[in-house]
């Protein structure tokens, strides 16, 4: 409250405490109705962080490009355990080659794994590796490559699961790919010196050693596009909180304004009356009640305020009186225009409310069906139901008077309409109403 000071004495807050206190919760109530189901609920828990259907999607996203990540690295891995496997044996005949090359390799690529988790949560780990929890997996990679090596007779075998390990670690910014090129090289450098061996031509060498050498390459571009999406995603959760702090900060700052100027009118207006009761009583009392009419204005606002930020967009108003149909058990069709948010939601949504609960209480039948479409400079919206038997005879009453009473004051026309099998109500409102203007 904002108290007015006139010739040294405050018109202070105890007077106002009570109208104050009534517009605080006027705001609280208003302002935690939600729109549950298609009824407004006072009741429903305000939780502005709660993820929206969008955002759980998105995230869910993520985790599924993360899958697609991990999962081509580790076949990566695989396919060159194979080749390198077909080859030992195809060099060397002895069982416990394979079983060194192919099942050791096996055991090296699930060492990988908790390289690759830890990879995964790198943005919200300190910089740096963590040599401490991933001593093992680096000293799998080390005797996995030394047994490899000695049994297959190859150099770049032995490097390739200790090159491949240390890539995937979580080094600081910058110096990943001085590591990724550090590998790179040296395989190509080992894969020369395995080409001095004395292999037969029959021997299908070029296909390991050339995927071995870019294995350290095709690894980084894969979790560098993780890095990407993730980044993207990251900044989209901080768009969304600004979003959410600026909307805050735009309700504070309406509410400020409305408060303030209608209690700085009402203390000015009590104040004056305080003063004239002594002298005029008639005068008196007209400041009082030009405070009472300041009150409502006040009170008004707030409502109206309440009702801009609680309205939900009329796509969203039929989907959840569609749903709420079905539930009941109802056939229910919806046809919803792309541009369905463009319509007055505060002239339709409680005429779509309304109707929806009439479908419930009198309907009695087995389908509905709900249009909403734009005819010219006009929405129109219609809800029929197969009506089974005769109506009560309130089934047309309060609440169809009060949709008529919302549809006039909007300037729109309301046709009801019933037959032998049918009840149909048919609602035309302006498409650029006072609310859109």
């Amino acid at each position: 409250m904002i108290p007015v000071h006139r010739d040294g004495a405050s018109s202070g807050s105890a007077e106002l405490s009570p109208l104050s206190g009534w517009i605080a919760r006027a705001i609280r109530d208003n302002c935690h109705a939600r729109i549950v189901g298609g009824v407004s609920s006072p009741d429903a828990p305000l939780d502005p962080a709660a993820p929206t259907p969008g955002a759980r999607q998105l995230s869910r996203g993520v985790t599924a490009t993360w899958w697609y990540t991990a999962t081509a690295v580790i076949a990566f891995e695989l396919a060159l355990i194979g080749l390198w496997t077909g080859v030992a044996v195809a060099v060397d005949l002895r069982a416990f080659v394979g079983i060194v090359v192919g099942g050791g390799g096996l055991l090296w690529i699930a060492s990988t794994i908790p390289l690759l988790v830890d990879y995964r949560h790198r943005l919200d780990a300190e910089p740096g590796v963590r040599w401490a929890r991933l001593i093992v997996p680096l000293l799998v990679a080390l005797a996995y490559g030394i047994a490899a090596g000695v049994v297959a007779g190859s150099w770049q075998l032995m490097l390739m699961p200790i090159a491949q390990s240390l890539v995937l670690l979580n080094w600081p910014r910058g110096v990943r790919y001085r590591v990724v090129i550090a590998m790179t090289v040296a395989l190509a450098c080992v894969a020369v010196v395995d080409s001095n061996f004395d292999v037969s031509d029959e021997i299908p060498l070029l296909f390991p050693v050339v995927y071995t050498v870019l294995l350290p390459i095709m690894t980084v571009s894969s979790l560098w596009w993780w890095d990407v999406l993730i980044t993207l995603d990251r900044a989209r959760a901080s768009e969304a909180r600004l979003a959410a702090t600026q909307e805050r900060l735009r309700v504070a700052t309406d509410v400020h304004d409305l408060q303030g100027h209608h209690l700085q009118v009402v203390a000015l207006q009590l104040e004056l009356a305080e003063r004239l009761m002594p002298q005029d009583v008639d005068a008196g009392m007209e400041q009082l009640r030009a405070a009472r009419a300041s009150v409502d204005d006040a009170r008004q606002g707030t409502r109206d305020l309440a009702l801009r930020f609680r309205s939900v967009p009329l796509g969203d108003e039929i989907a959840n009186a569609r749903d709420l149909l079905r539930a009941a058990g109802l056939d229910v069709e919806a046809i919803i225009p792309a541009d369905a948010d463009e319509a007055p939601a505060a002239a339709l949504g409680p005429v779509i409310r309304e109707t929806t609960t009439n479908v419930l209480r009198h309907g009695g039948g087995h389908r509905a069906r709900l249009v909403l479409a734009r005819t010219g400079d006009a929405w129109r919206y219609t809800i029929s139901n197969d009506a089974i038997g005769a109506a009560p005879q309130d089934a047309a009453g309060s609440g169809l008077d009060g949709i008529r009473r919302r549809i006039d004051e909007a300037h729109g026309a309301l046709e009801v309409r019933r037959d032998a099998e049918e009840f149909t109500v048919t609602v035309r409102v302006p498409a650029h109403t006072e609310e859109t203007r």
